[in-house]
């Protein structure tokens, strides 16, 4: 593996780092200078819930390395399978690139909160009753499931270390619409681009919310898929079952010990693989269902 390479896919989100601390003081004075009425206010940020997110987030760097040398071994070794090679020195390469990544991504996060076993990892990038630019540094520590996504890219002949910087960039916009203070954008920009709007929605634990908005640079995969919601009103954040704790390994993960303690309770191999594989919050027809987020 050229060791330049694997330095480049490094870069973006580690230059980024400094950039995400900045935007987020400047979120908080901008929420402390705020002359909204109350109930309009943007909620801000409470110390504790902050601190949780900002260190899942630089956990998170650490097991993302460790994903990237995984899964990029097994995308060179695809990648050489391929006669034909995508060039990494054209606009047009790295803007289709760009636009692939965002296409998995979209699937990715449906599957993230339609598959119990993968929402295990996601919710934990749910679990704030915050919405704020601290928010987005919430994130998990088990990213295996993109790789599932992203495995056609090497065998469409894209290189393979193209696809962490594409990545990169995707997280990176993600940050910025993580926030309150920031209402609706122009319509052609709600139309085609993921908002703030779009993405408060998102994160809204209120039923008209739950499972809407998972684009990641473009929400033109919602329209397209009928996953799109206008925001409506204020979302209340969080999980629907809140999880009341900011213990990093429980919010990290305290969903797959529940997946297992259903499991162990489930009758038939019926009920322990729809424990698994079903929907967050599934369970035998007499029982009540209970959403997970």
């Amino acid at each position: 593996m050229d060791a330049p390479f694997w330095a480049d896919i490094n870069v973006p989100l580690l230059v980024a780092m400094p950039f995400f601390l900045l935007f987020i003081g400047i979120e908080v004075l901008t929420i402390a200078h705020s002359d909204l009425p109350e109930g309009e206010r943007p909620r801000g940020y409470v110390f504790r819930d902050a601190r949780t997110s900002i260190s899942m987030g630089a956990g998170s760097l650490a097991f993302m390395l460790i994903f990237k040398l995984a899964t990029l071994v097994v995308y060179v070794a695809l990648w050489q399978l391929v006669p034909w090679k995508l060039p990494a020195d054209t606009w047009w390469s790295w803007a289709a690139m760009v636009v692939l990544v965002d296409l998995g991504w979209y699937w990715n996060h449906r599957f993230a909160h339609r598959v119990r076993i993968a929402w295990a990892g996601h919710q934990a990038h749910h679990s704030s009753e915050y919405f704020n630019f601290g928010t987005a540094l919430r994130q998990k520590w088990n990213p295996w499931s993109e790789a599932i996504f992203w495995l056609p890219l090497p065998l469409l002949g894209f290189p393979p270390w193209m696809i962490y910087i594409a990545f990169s960039v995707n997280l990176i916009y993600q940050f910025f619409i993580h926030t309150e203070t920031v209402g609706k954008l122009p319509a052609p920009i709600e139309l085609i681009l993921n908002t703030p709007s779009h993405h408060r929605v998102h994160h809204g634990s209120d039923p008209e919310y739950l499972d809407k908005n998972y684009g990641g640079i473009l929400i033109v995969w919602d329209r397209l898929f009928g996953t799109f919601q206008e925001e409506l009103h204020r979302p209340r954040y969080g999980l629907t079952k809140p999880v009341n704790t900011y213990n990093l390994l429980k919010l990290q993960y305290g969903e797959y010990a529940r997946i297992i303690a259903d499991v162990r309770a489930a009758r038939t191999w019926r009920e322990r693989l729809a424990y698994v594989f079903g929907p967050p919050g599934w369970a035998p027809a007499e029982e009540a269902p209970a959403r997970g987020a």
